[in-house]
């Protein structure tokens, strides 16, 4: 930062100047290694220490590596995806093989995800080594936690976000908030990977937090939480969300090998019927409750279907969810009380 700004910030605002102010290398490792033998240490924690002796001031390091690691990653994810897209032969595998993005739809599809992530997303980042210390977790400490312990905090991770989104995205659902913030990211309803955080600011807010939350509510009752094991959780969960946007379903995709895990198949379903799959990861939240019903009967008419009629079958029955989601869609936009699940199955009216 210059000197100039550094002044200015000084005078009007000290508390913020403060998180700017560097120290050099002798400085940051005496003050946050000067009990610490970092020659015991492996490779990765010593690296770690050195990012942050270099760095100099642990909330820039945090906010910096926040930042570039969800950058990297969403778009390390998603890219691979627009690559296999646009490769013929991995079209048998596609869930809406007669749906087609176009460069447009991508263009304004980064357009709105680089904006948000710079406008919405960054300020936040930037905040999270506060937020990280005020709740007890561990940032720049080394060494690491076990294997078996950060196993363990992610799966608790990934059940509590399951559930926070589920109920937030029914949520989102509900006429007004549907009409002016969800509405947007269901522009696309053959989705792609890219498109995974394609929404609306304040959805992307609501939606972080159970992503986000797990961390700090496990946090108010054990103190043994690093945020590597956050950093491994999120780089997760964006795979999971890019993944379950991709609009492909391969045979070894995850959930043929877990039978409870959603994937592609099951987020696709939703946002091509608008109704049904409104859970990230798991299954049971849709499953316990019936808002699954939809897509496991379409899932039958398919598996019903004959080899030679399968293609013809399938193209049907993607058009009529797609029909039957524009009107739930229309309803909702109306206001109506929860109409979206009153449609009948195939019939596009209401019970």
């Amino acid at each position: 930062m210059s000197a100039v700004a550094m002044d200015f910030l000084q005078k009007y605002a000290p508390v913020v100047a403060d998180q700017f102010v560097t120290m050099n290398s002798t400085q940051a490792q005496n003050t946050l290694y000067g009990d610490v033998n970092l020659e015991s240490l492996n490779w990765l924690e010593r690296t770690w220490a050195s990012y942050y002796i270099w760095m100099g001031n642990p909330v820039l390091a945090t906010g910096l590596m926040s930042f570039l690691l969800h950058e990297i990653v969403y778009f390390g994810r998603a890219i691979p995806w627009l690559i296999i897209d646009a490769i013929p032969y991995f079209h048998q595998w596609k869930i809406q093989p007669d749906k087609h993005i176009t460069k447009e739809q991508i263009w304004k599809c980064t357009k709105v995800v680089l904006i948000t992530h710079f406008t919405c997303e960054l300020p936040l980042i930037y905040l999270f080594h506060p937020i990280c210390c005020y709740f007890g977790m561990a940032t720049y400490e080394v060494p690491f936690s076990s294997i078996g312990l950060m196993a363990a905090q992610i799966a608790f991770f990934f059940v509590f976000e399951d559930t926070f989104h589920y109920w937030a995205h029914r949520g989102l659902h509900y006429g007004p908030f549907y009409k002016n913030i969800h509405k947007l990211h269901h522009e696309f309803s053959a989705p792609i990977g890219l498109a995974a955080e394609y929404a609306h600011p304040l959805e992307v807010l609501i939606l972080a937090q159970g992503t986000i939350s797990g961390p700090f509510l496990y946090c108010l009752f054990r103190k043994d939480l690093h945020i590597l094991t956050v950093y491994i959780w999120i780089t997760l969960r964006l795979w999971q969300a890019v993944d379950a946007h991709s609009g492909y379903d391969f045979p070894w995709s995850l959930r043929h090998i877990i039978p409870f895990w959603a994937g592609a198949d099951h987020h696709d379903y939703h946002h091509m019927a608008f109704t049904n799959c409104f859970s990230t990861s798991f299954r049971w939240w849709d499953f316990s409750l019936g808002t699954d019903s939809k897509y496991h009967a379409y899932k039958k008419r398919l598996a019903a279907a004959k080899a030679n009629q399968r293609a013809k079958i399938e193209q049907e029955e993607n058009e009529r969810a797609i029909q039957e989601g524009l009107e739930a869609e229309r309803l909702v936009l109306m206001g109506g009380p929860n109409k979206i699940e009153k449609i009948k199955i195939g019939s596009g009216k209401k019970q």
